[in-house]
């Protein structure tokens, strides 16, 4: 006899950071449900929400330069600098 709920028969173990730790439990009590519920609404929803296209990523990027945002040159020649220096160093350790 099936009372409509599915048979749990995968048993996982995973390690996570506090805050995220926290968030679980948060939920969980919030939603009045066990934590692997919370993480099983968590990855049906990862799984069917739209995944971004390359296209989506490049009209992000043109909008960004468009607004102006970004890194101001100085500051990427800069970082592109310390990033030759820490490469140099490291080759010739």
């Amino acid at each position: 006899m099936s009372d409509g709920m599915a048979t749990m028969t995968h048993r996982t173990t995973f390690a996570l950071d506090e805050k995220t730790a926290k968030r679980l439990k948060r939920l969980s009590k919030e939603w009045k449900v066990s934590q692997a519920e919370v993480v099983r609404r968590a990855v049906e929803l990862a799984e069917t929400s739209p995944k971004p296209t390359a296209d989506d990523a490049i009209e992000a990027l043109r909008k960004l330069h468009q607004s102006g945002g970004g890194l101001v040159r100085e500051v990427a020649d800069q970082y592109l600098a310390e990033v030759r220096e820490d490469r140099k160093r490291w080759r010739s350790s």
